[in-house]
């Protein structure tokens, strides 16, 4: 494979959505699709290093249990077949977990997630364990970009979106609770959905009171179908109500109204970043649909204030609920420095710190309640731009530390709200994937994905 290559929106994705029927015809068989899967991987992945470990024997073995049952006319499901990947902090049975640490070097649970439990039951067929971050926080894994391998693909479910990106599986799970699904998704070309806050069970989790299970994926349809089976098999995290919506997307739903949100982002972006995104909101207006601005509505204005220091908030409220492992973690001398440096941050603070982030928190979900009904839903960008260089250091506006995988200014929000946010490649910049975000009401996740299909199939992509 020669890198970079020139992207272009949509480009390098590897779709299962139509497949189906495909198979039920005889034309083409789950076992054909992996074999083409696997050859992308053989290709590709000795320059983007998007996994840590693979079962290619094993799945390939249960691909052929799934053509039986194609065969037959009867598949257990929409994912069916499905070549899925999963983020190395989230368990399996038949492989390692290893958090993107040594400490975790030969961690065998022996047990799956509960979404890696409920994919196994609905035919889908693990592939592999994909890169994380150290404890999917700042330290990078070795995993490049599929465009352009001087590139980062983001993270910290930089395994997750390379993998889908380059076109090696046409879905894969990632989780946030900053910016770690809708940033490298952006990076590399994904569809991606960092759903409702407790939409898909976590299983054991890692303790964060804003941890959020999502999916990368090389279409919106696969998109909803991985999350879909999911819910309905292992629901959504204990005490939270699951993710709503039928099992199949709905009729592509154009917004009369969408309100495009600044965040803590546009005044990052540079002018070519800026210019691009400005020209597809001209597209929108040139439909006729209204774009609001927090210049036309005190209530958009009055939210883009209060969410406004949503990336030191993510940071102060994740670093506390995670201290007293992470000191742990500091003992076995096997920490990172650049975690270290978080545990050393998380340790000032105090009790009452912590609550008042959650205060805050608080106060931001109230506005956006407040301005939700206003709306069909809020737009911005997914990332500051494209893709920085591999070894980009991003300020992160607190002096102890830099973002490594690239700036969450536009996705910390979203994480801190617990909404639903998609991110859809439609945008190209310089060669470069850039994505273009959509975020809706809390519990409204398959009104918004209808809402992106709409956008997805009849607003042009850019590339400048």
């Amino acid at each position: 494979m020669n890198l970079p290559v020139q992207y272009t929106p949509g480009s390098g994705l590897n779709s299962f959505a139509d497949k189906a029927d495909q198979f039920l015809r005889g034309e083409d068989t789950p076992s054909n699709f992996l074999h083409r899967c696997i050859t992308s991987i053989n290709t590709q992945e000795p320059e983007v290093k998007a996994w840590v470990t693979t079962r290619l024997d094993a799945v390939q073995a249960e691909a052929k249990t799934a053509d039986r049952r194609y065969a037959s006319g009867t598949p257990l499901s929409p994912v069916d077949g499905m070549p899925i990947g999963i983020k190395d902090v989230i368990q399996t049975r038949d492989m390692p977990t290893k958090f993107g640490s040594p400490i975790f070097d030969n961690n065998e649970t022996g047990f799956d997630s509960a979404s890696v439990d409920a994919l196994r039951r609905a035919g889908a067929l693990i592939v592999g364990k994909s890169v994380t971050t150290e404890f999917a926080f700042v330290k990078p894994g070795p995993t490049r970009n599929p465009f352009d391998t001087t590139k980062t693909p983001g993270g910290s479910s930089s395994g997750s979106s390379a993998a889908v990106g380059a076109g090696m599986v046409p879905a894969a799970l990632g989780n946030q609770v900053v910016g770690s699904i809708i940033r490298p998704a952006a990076f590399c070309g994904n569809y991606a959905i960092k759903p409702t806050l407790g939409a898909l069970h976590m299983g054991e989790g890692l303790g964060l009171s804003q941890l959020h299970l999502g999916v990368h994926a090389a279409s919106l349809q696969d998109m909803w179908a991985v999350a879909s089976e999911i819910a309905e098999r292992a629901g959504g995290d204990p005490g939270f109500p699951g993710l709503y919506g039928p099992k199949t997307l709905g009729t592509k739903a154009q917004p009369k109204r969408l309100t495009f949100l600044e965040t803590e982002g546009w005044a990052k972006c540079d002018d070519t970043t800026r210019a691009a995104f400005t020209s597809y909101l001209e597209q929108l207006r040139n439909i006729g649909v209204d774009i609001v601005t927090r210049n036309d509505s005190k209530l958009a204005n009055d939210f883009e204030v209060k969410i406004s220091d949503a990336v030191r908030l993510c940071r102060e409220i994740c670093s506390f609920e995670l201290r007293w492992i992470l000191r742990q973690y500091r003992e076995t001398e096997k920490l990172s420095d650049e975690l270290t440096i978080w545990v050393e941050m998380a340790e000032k603070l105090t009790l009452e710190d912590y609550r008042m982030a959650l205060a805050t928190r608080a106060h931001m979900r109230h506005a956006l309640a407040e301005v939700a009904p206003t709306t069909d839903a809020f737009i911005t960008l997914a990332s500051v731009g494209p893709a920085p260089d591999i070894d980009f250091h991003a300020d992160s506006g607190e002096a102890e530390y830099a973002f490594l995988t690239g700036d969450p200014a536009f996705n910390a929000a979203t994480s801190a709200l617990g909404a639903p946010a998609i991110t859809l490649p439609k945008i190209a910049v310089n060669g470069m994937p850039l994505g273009v975000q959509v975020i809706g009401a809390p519990h409204h996740d398959w009104e918004l994905t209808n809402l992106a299909n709409w956008l997805d199939a009849e607003v042009a992509s850019l590339s400048i």
